[in-house]
């Protein structure tokens, strides 16, 4: 009862911090944290996929770019779209194409399952690539970003600041209450031992079909949120570097833990901010891949399970409790990391 206490008030105080940022930052730090917020988003439907399906998908760029390019398909050219109408537009067209990739991808496992993923990520990469539909490697700009009435411009950095918190805190809640459901209880199940859910007569397949399906429409609300964002979409949205990126966004924030998608987007997305400085490195801030790529090295081999498990680890080592825990402390520690996803 007192960890999921303290889950809930790192959440809160979270949100909370998120919610004031505006009041104290200026137009750079709004506009950053908003990316933040999107990259977030991003995290979570992977999450939904890897921490808690157990399946490693490596073409979540694809919906995330499909979010983003139905954004500005389908807005008008001399108007201001209609809020209600659009975003839900952008959720349902990547949300489709999962539910088309996931139906044939997840006849397959393992590293099948990874590169068929990759395969149809990299199909939608060329038609937006190759193809006059998303103007080619030049990419497409939206004319006009969305309204809803006169309470909601898009086009106002703090409103849309504002309104992607909104979606973030909804769709962390919308996981949280499904993973605590009996459906996220099998989909857990389904991670830790597939062949005995078949065997309690559990059908997998439509519930790992519905998981990637609903993955895919959070990534869209994203790639929505990104394209209004920058007000411009090209094919590297959905390229497999993106892919990789959000994986490693949740690897470094903690597998199975909501909390550790959300700790890993920013500790991502911060460290490579840090790296590009040239005030910090000066002219070596051009190969800031190399000192993100050792930090993140570093952080895998150091911390075993993420950012998220900093503070357990560093309570373990100084009480020394690692060593003689018994075999029964284990097994409950990995319950409660089935069983409190948050």
């Amino acid at each position: 009862m007192t960890l999921d206490r303290s889950k809930a008030a790192f959440v809160i105080v979270a949100f909370a911090a998120l919610a004031l940022w505006p009041l104290v930052s200026g137009a750079y730090g709004v506009d950053l944290v908003t990316k933040i917020m999107v990259y977030a988003i991003f995290a979570l439907s992977l999450e939904l996929l890897v921490g808690t399906t157990g399946l490693v998908c490596f073409g979540q760029a694809a919906f995330f770019g499909i979010g983003a390019y139905a954004t500005v398909l389908l807005s008008p050219a001399s108007d201001a779209p209609g809020l209600l109408w659009l975003l839900p537009a952008c959720v349902l067209a990547a949300a489709a194409y999962a539910l088309a990739v996931g139906a044939l991808s997840l006849r397959t496992k393992g590293v099948y399952f990874i590169m068929v993923t990759l395969a149809f990520a990299q199909m939608a990469y060329y038609v937006v690539h190759d193809t006059p539909l998303g103007g080619g490697t030049d990419g497409i700009y939206l004319t006009a970003k969305p309204v809803l009435g006169t309470w909601v411009d898009l086009d106002k950095p703090v409103v849309l600041y504002g309104f992607t918190l909104a979606c973030l805190v909804a769709v962390f809640g919308f996981l949280a209450l499904l993973l605590r459901s009996p459906f996220g209880r099998a989909l857990a199940g389904i991670r830790v031992n597939e062949q005995r859910m078949r065997a309690t007569g559990f059908s997998t397949y439509p519930y790992k079909l519905a998981a990637f399906t609903v993955s895919g429409g959070i990534a869209g609300l994203a790639g929505f949120l990104f394209a209004v964002k920058d007000g411009f979409v090209n094919p590297e949205l959905m390229s497999w570097h993106l892919s990789g990126a959000v994986l490693i966004m949740i690897i470094l924030g903690g597998l199975g833990h909501l909390r550790g998608a959300l700790i890993g987007a920013f500790a991502f997305a911060l460290l490579q901010e840090f790296f590009k400085s040239e005030a910090v490195f000066g002219a070596f801030a051009k190969h800031w891949h190399l000192g993100l790529g050792l930090t993140i090295i570093a952080s895998v081999a150091l911390l075993p399970r993420g950012l998220v498990g900093l503070p357990g680890q560093w309570r373990d080592r100084l009480t020394g409790s690692l060593s003689g825990r018994s075999g029964s402390d284990r097994r409950a520690e990995s319950t409660e990391a089935t069983h409190g996803p948050v």
